[in-house]
């Protein structure tokens, strides 16, 4: 495993991330079989510190979970919607679209407005109750496999190294925890998901994955503009009709609204910045009444998994499967994918306990891949498949209106005249040469509204030690300057939400300009909120997101 001494521990099962799915798997585990040993590792220094989401439940998950969860006290499931509004945004104005002519699919009413982070810490409460264990702040860093090259546990990250490597006087080695089977439950674009999926070729016939980025800020507003249940979902301006994305507001409880703003990863301009597309967003007439006289209180970003049906990739490998966003569970229209993470982990727990009831250890668990197509996840992503891809091939207007027509015809007759579409090139490989696109001018935050990226990475409350080794690794730092600066005009400068990347002058200026010269890229890792965007948009694939030391990143509060 390694030349460093290391503590070793036993389990039936072994999950990593405490996320909806791997808790969920947890639970249903224990159901299925009190007897089984479980554990679950969670990067985050709690339970809920890096879930990131809008969010509007379906509680279809949770009702097969946890039945009766309705009448119990303590559930964080306080707000149902009340009302679902879809608007389209132009620039000085906008419409609403007639519910009528949604797919039923579209329709949230049933569902909850609730802070994920919080649903999470309430499961992990369920699982404790039911005897499993739950390691916070214990980042699975690494793989162990045994001679058949199956995996049969991880290992966490090392404590207390130094950034030049070597071992502090704080040094403590990673433990191994090993088990007849690991599930990864580590949500999108997850560092241990991407090593299994290249060693077993996991995506081998498949789509390439599919992602957007999705900024997210928590504000407390004034009563008078405070509509508790109501979900409002919108696209169109600031994006242009190429440029897929989306957003949205979501009223809580407690005077609490949720605003967001996705965007798909796919886009062509390397000076376009989500962030700033985010802040311009809150200036429409439509949106930024809400928020007059009001207060932000939370601020992160988290990359989406948007390849959706065609992208899965194979989800079974000797060893372990993929659950929840780590497989790609997410419906894109809907902006929903916790449904089907608590599905995935309940689906996954049960053929892992059939299979160490039946004796099995450490092999490929090819029913649970078998079975999930067939199972309301399945049923669930195959209706919206063409979706994204109608929408990345014919730009917002005539894309988004066939997306419809789609949904409707795969509602009502089971059928698409589009077959099942390909989603083309990987997002990385879309970023066009900053020559081919004109330099985008952003307005100035204006500290009430809008705001700056170190200000909003504050209220993430983002730490990481500054002395230990950077968790962003450039592959090759000449080709970065070649390429990224020189092609492409920096773009991580403007894709990562947390000014995480700077392109700098001999004398520390701000230099992502192809034009400047003798320019230096510098890595800001203390900022990074783990949104995993650079591993997925830098057009070489030069960056390698790792995960730095256990407990570290943001600490989302209701988020």
């Amino acid at each position: 495993m390694s030349e460093i001494e290391r503590e070793s521990m036993e389990f039936d099962v072994v999950i990593v991330g405490a996320g909806p799915a791997g808790l969920a798997a947890a639970i249903r585990l224990k159901q299925v079989n009190p007897e089984l040993s479980v554990v679950v590792l969670e990067k985050g220094g709690e339970v809920g510190a890096h879930i990131l989401s809008g969010a509007v439940v379906d509680p279809i998950g949770i009702d097969r979970l946890l039945p009766g969860w309705r009448e119990e006290d303590g559930h964080p499931f306080k707000t149902p919607v009340t009302a679902d509004d879809f608007l389209v945004l132009g620039p000085a104005g906008s419409f609403r679209l007639p519910n009528i002519l949604m797919p039923p699919l579209m329709n949230n009413h049933g569902n909850y407005i609730v802070s994920l982070g919080n649903v999470c810490r309430w499961l992990a409460t369920k699982a404790e109750a039911l005897g499993v264990e739950i390691y916070p702040g214990f980042a699975a860093a690494s793989l162990v496999y045994n001679d058949a090259g199956a995996v049969t546990g991880v290992i966490t990250g090392d404590m207390g190294v130094e950034k030049d490597g070597t071992h502090g006087p704080g040094f403590a080695p990673g433990m191994a925890l090993m088990g007849k089977y690991v599930l990864i439950g580590e949500g999108a674009r997850g560092s241990l998901s991407k090593q299994l999926i290249a060693k077993y070729k996991l995506s081998d016939g498949r789509e390439p994955g599919k992602y957007g980025i999705g900024l997210k800020e928590l504000w407390q507003v004034k009563p008078e503009n405070h509509q508790p249940g109501l979900v409002q979902h919108s696209f169109g301006w600031p994006l242009d009709l190429k440029t897929g994305g989306g957003s949205f507001l979501y009223h809580l409880e407690d005077n609490q609204v949720a605003v967001g703003f996705v965007l798909h990863l796919n886009y062509k301009n390397p000076w376009l910045s989500p962030f700033e597309e985010f802040q311009r967003f809150k200036t429409h007439p439509a949106i930024s009444r809400t928020f007059e006289g009001a207060k932000r209180i939370g601020y992160g970003a988290r990359a989406i998994t948007e390849g959706g049906w065609q992208s899965v990739p194979k989800l079974s490998f000797p060893g372990g499967v993929l659950m929840g966003c780590a497989a790609g569970f997410v419906n894109v229209p809907r902006i929903k994918g916790s449904h089907n993470a608590v599905l995935s982990g309940m689906l996954a727990a049960e053929h892992v306990a059939q299979a160490i009831g039946s004796g099995r250890a450490n092999d490929e668990l090819s029913s649970y891949e078998d079975a999930w197509r067939a199972t309301d996840i399945g049923k669930d992503l195959k209706k919206v498949r063409n979706v994204k891809p109608l929408w990345s091939r014919f730009g917002t207007i005539i894309g988004v209106g066939l997306g419809g027509l789609d949904m409707w015809l795969n509602t009502l007759f089971g059928f698409s005249p589009f077959g099942t579409l390909k989603h083309g090139k990987a997002d990385y490989a879309t970023l066009e040469p900053a020559a081919k696109h004109k330099k985008i001018a952003y307005p100035k935050a204006d500290g009430v509204l809008t705001f700056d990226r170190l200000s909003s990475v504050f209220l993430s409350n983002t730490n990481h030690e500054e002395n230990e080794p950077v968790h962003l690794i450039v592959g090759d730092m000449e080709l970065q300057k070649r390429s990224e600066h020189d092609v492409f005009a920096g773009p991580s400068t403007r894709y990562c939400p947390a000014g995480v990347y700077e392109w700098v002058d001999k004398d520390g200026n701000a230099a992502a300009d192809p034009s400047a010269k003798d320019v230096r890229f510098v890595i800001n890792a203390q900022n990074c909120v783990h949104c995993k965007t650079c591993d997925i948009k830098d057009p070489n694939q030069n960056i390698n997101w790792v995960p730095p030391q256990g407990g570290e990143g943001p600490v989302y509060q209701g988020m």
